[in-house]
């Protein structure tokens, strides 16, 4: 029977946010007047709109850093960052007819792009990628809610020539829903049905029904639009990472999962398509390569030049947990941002008990009245974790009701508390889920607080005969928190079917993400809820993965003939292992290991120009392997490719794989390991870079050379490195341990040229 695919997405919290500052700088959509009598003087319509901005700005800046988006069709005119003394001037041109402001700076959103360092006020990533423009990311997941203002085509250019996709009908989705931005769409369910034959009960079509694609498909690559949020929260320009690309959605997840058939099939049809980036927040248990359908359909890919972003998978923090393990696809765990959404418990003996809430409340009434605690414990009912039918109404009529994490939803458990007469709640963490923050838009009063303080709020109830407390909605809270850390779902390495490739990859923001939201769906996603958004907020690794989805989106554009591998290479080789204060990225309390973040936090900017990449060519997937002592059957099935891995293996005694991390294993009595790796200069020419190690402890490293000298752009050079134990397991010891380390090659005269690669060791006794 088909493997089902379950969605990789928790609806957990969102961490947080850095402000990043645009000065005085604020974003405005002008209009101008389609036959403007300014235009004549121009040669193009770009010329035009720039020349609004040269006579409006200081002569020593350059018009086009101001410039976001030139419209041409729908609108004449352009979106521009401009101070207000600016946009004064720019009102009184002859030929403005309007000028709108697109955000106001001081209330932040969605806002993953900023904590990211990508911010439309300066000359960035953005502007160096073209907003992604040209590119195409192939989105398989739950389908797309095209109306959202997410998927609007205002500014997109044409669609790519090289498109052969369709916008395939179905129920209450036709051919004009798709425009510009949204350029294709198709349905999949001969997979699903074959397993469930009786009438899916949602929209058989690419109309999406759980709101999970339109999330993952506008955070790849939403537009702009002004004045997101969710009920006040968060308020501010939601957009993509890359704007500017185009979006097609291959819906292959129904109500009940996402079955390996329809996933293959439309990976197939993608390829053919003319995708540029496929992007699956989908996955499941590690399974062996040629058992893994996105393995098999991702090399394919590869092979036409297309990246696979995965998502690594919610199973964490269990070792062994990470899915989407192929060494050809970019596996992506999930990190925190620094906005907070707090909803303090203040209790009746005095004490305030930190939680988090996005549950609507008047701005003028904040605070909940005070009410009377309740935590029930019927064994027979699991009352605590308030399944439905578990809370009688006798009990928590009018009361504050206290309900355990797990078994069932989050949201779910409020509208069990509400349906059952309560009139608030307060979600308390377990063990399983400690201090991790996950934010939903209750449907009635309600906050989630930490383990600890579910220890000190239990302990409060037990102590008085009539406990009571109140909730103190604190809005949005940006800046005071650190980040990113690591998600505690996010799955962790090693991996279990490959341990020579260290995954996950990188980590990105998967926790309380906003996002673009199905309009005939209430935020929580449950039946009962009435209230409509056009944003919602979700947690996960995927949501993590259209992040990275649409950063190679912004990177292919920037770079069209970069390979897959080269474009992984620029993310992993560029990322973040310290948070926003400089210290190490943290893990709960602890600093994070390799096998939790990978090569570390995304960073966009830096990864458009990286400075050197770690290629590699899709013989090099097959010689790696044939080194993991796969049969010649096995690797056909993943490539389709007719191999001697005897001869092979021959001609290319000592491969290794030339992956951007390095992962070591010391089995029994082995004290010695030698890698090769090739690296590839993107950066300017006559540069020299040298290497700095920080060794695993217990590790004696030796990098052979010490200096690459690049003469000239694209020029290879190779170097060795050794790994020395120092350590000497026991044999029949049936255990591991664990040590981190990097390498790191830095320009000798550029210093933002730094290219890190994690060092991941494993010593097993067996």
């Amino acid at each position: 029977m088909e493997s089902k695919v379950q969605l990789f997405f928790l609806t957990f919290f969102l961490l947080n946010i850095l402000t990043i500052h645009a000065g005085t700088l604020g974003t405005y959509i002008v209009q101008l007047h389609p036959h403007g009598t300014t235009s004549s003087l121009f040669t193009s319509k770009l010329q035009w709109h720039l020349s609004f901005i040269q006579q409006t700005i200081s002569s020593d800046e350059e018009p086009s850093s101001r410039l976001l988006y030139s419209y041409r069709s729908a609108m004449d005119g352009f979106a521009a960052q401009l101070t207000e003394s600016e946009l004064e001037y720019l009102q009184r041109l002859p030929d403005v007819i309007s000028v709108r402001p697109d955000r106001k700076l001081q209330i932040q959103t969605t806002y993953s792009y900023k904590f990211l360092g990508l911010n439309p006020a300066r000359e960035n990533g953005w502007y160096q990628s073209g907003f992604g423009r040209g590119t195409i990311i192939g989105v398989l997941d739950t389908g797309v809610w095209p109306e959202s203002p997410s998927f609007n085509d205002q500014g997109m250019p044409p669609v790519p020539k090289k498109w052969k996709g369709i916008c395939q009908k179905g129920q209450a989705f036709n051919s004009s829903n798709c425009n510009r931005k949204l350029i294709g769409a198709r349905y999949f369910t001969k997979g699903h049905l074959a397993v469930s034959p009786t009438r899916i009960p949602e929209y058989l079509s690419p109309r999406d029904s759980s709101g999970h694609g339109t999330h993952t498909s506008s955070t790849a690559g939403g537009v702009p639009v002004p004045m997101a949020g969710v009920f006040g929260y968060a308020q501010g320009v939601a957009r993509g990472m890359a704007p500017g690309a185009h979006i097609a959605v291959y819906k292959v997840c129904w109500f009940n999962g996402c079955y390996n058939s329809d996933i293959m099939a439309a990976m197939d049809v993608a390829i053919r398509d003319g995708v540029d980036i496929l992007s699956l927040s989908l996955g499941g248990f590690p399974v062996p390569l040629y058992d893994d359908s996105i393995a098999i359909g991702s090399f394919r890919a590869m092979e036409h030049g297309i990246s696979v972003i995965c998502a690594a998978g919610n199973n964490g923090p269990t070792a062994m947990s990470v899915a989407n393990e192929a060494p050809w696809i970019a596996t992506i765990g999930a990190s925190t941002l620094d906005r907070k959404f707090p909803a303090i418990v203040h209790m009746g003996n005095g004490q305030v008990l930190y939680g988090e809430s996005m549950y609507p409340v008047n701005r003028l009434r904040n605070n909940s009245k005070e009410l009377e605690l309740v935590y029930l414990t019927d064994g027979d009912r699991e009352s605590q974790f308030c399944l439905r039918g578990s809370l009688p109404r006798d009990k928590v009529q009018g009361k504050m009701v206290v309900c355990d994490r797990g078994v069932n939803g989050r949201a779910e458990k409020g509208q069990v508390v509400k349906e059952a007469g309560g009139a608030a709640m307060i979600l308390a963490n377990t063990e399983l889920n400690l201090e991790e923050d996950s934010v939903d838009v209750h449907v009635l009063p309600a906050t989630l607080v930490g383990f600890d303080e579910s220890v000190t709020l239990k302990a409060y109830i037990n102590s008085t005969k009539t406990p009571l407390a109140r909730i103190e909605f604190g809005g949005t809270v940006i800046g005071k928190s650190r980040a990113p850390a690591v998600a505690r779902f996010s799955a962790r390495g090693p991996s279990f079917t490959n341990p020579s490739i260290l995954k996950p990859d990188v980590i990105a923001p998967g926790v309380n993400i906003i996002a673009a939201w199905p309009q005939n769906l209430g935020p929580t996603g449950l039946p009962e809820d009435s209230r409509r958004v056009n944003f919602s907020v979700m947690s996960g690794t995927s949501m993590s993965c259209p992040h990275v989805s649409g950063i190679a989106a912004l990177i292919r554009s920037a770079h069209p003939r970069w390979s897959p591998a080269a474009i992984k290479s620029a993310i992993m080789t560029t990322a973040e292992v310290t948070d926003h204060t400089g210290r190490a990225i943290l893990d709960e309390d602890k600093p994070a290991g390799v096998f939790a973040m990978g090569a570390g936090n995304v960073n966009p900017q830096r990864a458009l120009n990286p400075g050197l990449i770690y290629d590699i060519r899709p013989d090099d997937y097959v010689n790696h392997l044939c080194s993991l002592g796969y049969t010649s059957s096995e690797i056909f099935s993943i490539t389709h490719r007719n191999v001697s891995c005897h001869a092979i293996m021959q001609m290319n005694r000592g491969f290794s794989l030339n992956y951007p991390s390095i992962s070591v294993t010391f089995k029994d009595g082995m004290r010695r390991k030698m890698f090769s790796r090739r690296l590839t200069n993107v950066g300017s020419p006559n540069s020299i870079y040298s290497v700095e190690v920080m060794a695993p402890e217990g590790v004696k490293v030796i990098v052979k050379p010490k200096r690459l000298v690049f003469k000239q752009i694209n020029q290879s050079l190779s170097y060795r490195v050794w790994f020395l134990s120092r350590k000497r397991v026991k044999k029949g010891a049936d255990m591991m341990t664990f040590a981190d380390g990097h390498l790191t090659w830095v320009h000798s005269q550029n210093g933002s040229y730094r290219v890190r690669s994690p060092i991941a060791v494993t010593w097993k006794s067996k």
